[in-house]
């Protein structure tokens, strides 16, 4: 009999597996797809390639300010796509975690179909593939929410979009959540008129407020319809142009066309088919897997890390869950989960990023101050035209340290992992302030405001800080 069996080969998956063979036990992956889940194949990767295609477009109108005359770039839809299933490819060949999962021994059981469980100890898949063992790890990971809305087989989710032929001239985007956000952008960016819509008061609503009305203001400006607070949607129709949407605003029944409808209402987790009463484990609302502070569900035997669990669905929490479940699984339970720093951000238009607390949230236990330190003072953004946005920085006024970073503007991401690297050191705003940064640099901005913050809080600064701040 195996040891443990990993049900789902993505971040959580792959990290569970080698963690486990490392640590001695006989291990067999089993994915109802390929290698790398959702991430490798339909998330980040070909998301953040199509992302880049759209930048490099945007990038193209710049050139004219350098001098740099000629014709504007076409873009080839087909070719595109055809880049983007490279990259993937790219990916996974190139994939160091494969070679050690090979070179560990873990058997690995590629494109199963549907796993179930037909018992406390035993899974079939659909391929007619049957497995035994002592420990499972559940790492299926999410799947777009589909809302139960007459019509809803008429619109799309962002993977249905590698299936397109063509840029559509015209998209409805419901749901202005990250992903939402993202794919309005990207299409944006290709030439297709985007309509973003969104019931709740803001879009970005995970993100700090003021990041998320900086976006939205910058979408409206550059021609994305934002649609907040538009209604209930009633139901779907097909047209001879595409798909219609009709919804219910206040007291009044509207509808909107477009030649594509896609609907990114949330991420739930990938649960519905497992059969998991059959093995005693609980599910909560949502389909959400319950666990402990161990990642046991409720039964003992079996774990459950990453999105299945419905806490931050984001790579790096499903890889630490991954490595931590392993360790339970086969140590038994000994290491508990822990909270870590986890950035987030979306390359869209503007970019945007945050780790830690929303100032909102910060306010609620801790006694704040903020800093927010525009991009149009940072010489590196001058340089290259791109002054819009900001860095702020939320600190508690008692401990100096940073409880949240939040960043709109180019290079976003890269800010906030930055910011990460030093709330998990636990670095006081002051001690950041007194790094040594590279100029010109994006950076800057960053340890601007924490010099800010300084500041504010009455700390002793260094020369170089106190230049910044001059």
């Amino acid at each position: 009999m195996t040891d443990v069996v990993v049900i789902g080969a993505g971040p959580a998956g792959v990290l569970a597996a080698i963690r486990a063979a490392d640590l001695g036990a006989r291990i067999a992956l089993v994915t109802s797809g390929e290698m790398g889940g959702m991430a490798a194949n339909d998330g980040p990767v070909p998301v953040r390639t199509l992302a880049y295609a759209a930048r490099l477009l945007r990038d193209a109108r710049h050139l004219p300010r350098y001098g740099l005359i000629g014709s504007e770039p076409v873009l080839e839809f087909d070719r595109l796509l055809a880049r983007v299933r490279e990259v993937v490819q790219d990916v996974r060949a190139h994939s160091a975690l494969r070679e050690r999962i090979d070179a560990l021994g873990v058997t690995v059981h590629e494109h199963c179909g549907p796993v179930r469980f037909t018992g406390p100890n035993t899974i079939e898949a659909g391929r007619g593939l049957r497995l035994e063992a002592e420990k499972f790890i559940i790492c299926t990971g999410g799947v777009s929410r589909r809302l139960p809305i007459p019509g809803i087989e008429l619109t799309s989710t962002h993977a249905d979009v590698w299936g397109l032929t063509a840029v559509p001239s015209s998209m409805l985007v419901i749901g202005a959540g990250s992903t939402g956000v993202q794919v309005g952008s990207m299409f944006h960016a290709f030439g297709t008129e985007v309509h973003l819509f969104e019931a709740g008061p803001r879009i970005l609503a995970s993100e700090d407020e003021a990041v998320a009305a900086a976006v939205a203001a910058e979408l409206r400006a550059s021609g994305v319809g934002t649609h907040e607070r538009f209604g209930r949607v009633t139901s779907f129709e097909k047209t001879p142009a595409g798909v219609r949407m009709n919804f219910r605003d206040g007291d009044h029944d509207r509808s909107v066309e477009a030649e594509v409808a896609v609907v990114a209402a949330g991420w739930v987790p990938d649960t519905a088919n497992l059969n998991l009463a059959a093995a005693g484990v609980v599910i909560e609302s949502g389909g959400t897997i319950k666990v402990d502070e161990f990642l046991r569900t409720s039964a003992p035997h079996i774990f459950a890390a990453g999105d299945v669990t419905g806490r931050l669905m984001l790579v790096p929490g499903a890889v630490e869950d991954g490595f931590l479940a392993a360790t339970n699984a086969v140590l038994g339970p000994t290491h508990p989960h822990r909270h870590r720093v986890s950035p987030s951000g979306s390359f869209t238009h503007p970019e945007y990023a945050q780790v830690g607390l929303t100032e909102g949230k910060a306010r609620e236990t801790h006694d704040v101050v903020t800093t927010v330190m525009p991009f149009d003072s940072a010489v590196r953004a001058i340089i290259e035209g791109r002054t819009f946005g900001f860095c702020k920085l939320v600190v508690d006024r008692a401990s100096s340290r940073i409880l949240g970073c939040h960043v709109v503007g180019e290079r976003a991401v890269e800010i906030a992992q930055l910011a990460a690297i030093a709330m998990t050191a636990q670095m006081p705003v002051d001690e950041l302030a007194r790094v040594a940064i590279s100029f010109p640099t994006y950076a800057e901005v960053l340890v601007y405001a924490a010099v800010r913050a300084a500041v504010e809080l009455g700390l002793p600064l260094s020369g170089q800080a106190e230049h910044m701040g001059a």
